[in-house]
């Protein structure tokens, strides 16, 4: 692969990211209006996302084979097309039942899809022969912080929810469709051939990946509950209201941009560390003060806590011995997909039968347990 060829590929994943991030941000900001337009309460819109967690779960059981066998470039392109399609029908539809379809597409799609550009980076960041890992994540929180901007000034604008979720799903695709061109040329056929191994965690990597699925816990929080959070429990009006999904997501993609520099000069156990203490403190001062404006600042220390979370695991896990870089990363980000998608619902119950406020507590809880477990899960990093 020659220099130029892989820049153009880094680039390309770069926007992968981004795109990514912007339609977790489009469904994050459009959750209040999925519950509106279905009429739903807290339960039944935490089963709408449990079916997004069901749906992850099927394809994630087989998402090495399928990325080992078609390359991250078609996986990419065609669940990207299929996640796309997703996130514009949410409110398509007249029924519930309908939506339930739609978030298990939903979660198939974009599980299979976050696989596929992980590896992707992890291969960019072996052939670079630097850490680049951070960055590539740092443009998924800026596409979640321009996503939630779009839907913050959209109402201002005069596009209804279903215009702003065409012209959000259609620009995000048409940008998806044209970075796959210059992604990595898939593998050879004897590469991608024989048995791969499911990606499932076992031994080292298990516990990489339930740290893993408590930080993605606490973002697929902040992506699903942050905005109704601000409506309902601080009375905050919706353009407002989207301002905490923008302000976790711009927080993280600046602790993300500066994290490469950081891993470099910082033990990993020690930055797992600090930043599981700084998510702690930021959901509770955000939860505990009943002004908006603190909140806001409480879900942008979140942001900067987790934001190197997941690029120092995944980054842990391509080093595992006896465990090639590729499952390594498939099996500990599959698990830890699997906790962003399956997480919110549980939120979402414990809300129905206490308190939305109840249910973010769970951001306070993993973020602790992420800290005392940074030494032991990443003792060899």
């Amino acid at each position: 692969m020659t220099a130029p060829s892989l820049a153009a590929a880094s680039r390309a994943l770069r926007t992968q990211f981004f795109v990514t991030g912007a339609l977790f941000a489009t469904w994050g900001v459009h959750v209040p209006t999925v519950k509106t337009h279905y009429g739903l309460g807290e339960q039944s819109l935490a089963i709408a996302m449990l079916a997004s967690g069901v749906g992850a779960l099927i394809a994630l059981a087989q998402a090495g084979r399928v990325v080992g066998r078609y390359g991250p470039r078609a996986v990419s392109a065609v669940m990207g097309l299929l996640c796309s399609a997703a996130v514009a029908s949410l409110i398509a539809l007249p029924q519930y039942a309908a939506l339930l379809v739609v978030m298990g597409v939903f979660g198939i799609s974009a599980s299979l899809f976050d696989v596929a550009i992980n590896a992707e980076a992890s291969e960019i960041e072996r052939q670079a022969a630097k850490p680049l890992m951070s960055g590539f994540h740092g443009m998924f929180s800026l596409g979640g912080m321009c996503g939630a901007g779009l839907g913050s000034v959209a109402p201002a604008l005069g596009l209804s929810a279903q215009g702003h979720l065409l012209l959000a799903t259609g620009a995000a695709l048409a940008a998806l469709l044209l970075a796959c061109r210059a992604m990595l040329p898939p593998p050879e056929p004897h590469e991608a051939g024989g048995k791969q191994p499911l990606s499932i965690p076992r031994g080292p990597l298990l516990l990489l990946g339930v740290l893993a699925s408590m930080g993605l816990i606490a973002e697929g929080a902040m992506y699903d509950w942050s905005v109704l959070f601000m409506k309902q429990e601080r009375g905050s009006q919706a353009s407002t209201a989207a301002l905490a999904y923008a302000s976790f997501s711009g927080a993280m993609a600046a602790g993300r941009f500066g994290g490469d520099w950081v891993r470099g000069r910082v033990p990993a156990p020690r930055l797992m560390r600090a930043s599981g203490v700084l998510a702690a403190a930021g959901m509770a001062l955000a939860l505990a003060v009943p002004v908006p404006g603190v909140a806001l600042g409480g879900f942008a220390l979140v942001g900067l806590g987790l934001s190197n979370v997941v690029p120092v695991l995944f980054s842990a896990a391509s080093q595992v011995p006896g465990v090639s870089p590729a499952h390594g990363i498939a099996a500990v980000s599959g698990m830890g997909y699997l906790g962003m998608m399956a997480g919110p619902p549980l939120i979402g119950l414990v809300a129905e039968h206490s308190s939305l406020t109840t249910g973010l507590l769970v951001v306070v809880v993993f973020a602790v347990f992420m800290a005392l477990s940074a030494k032991r899960a990443l003792r060899a990093a």
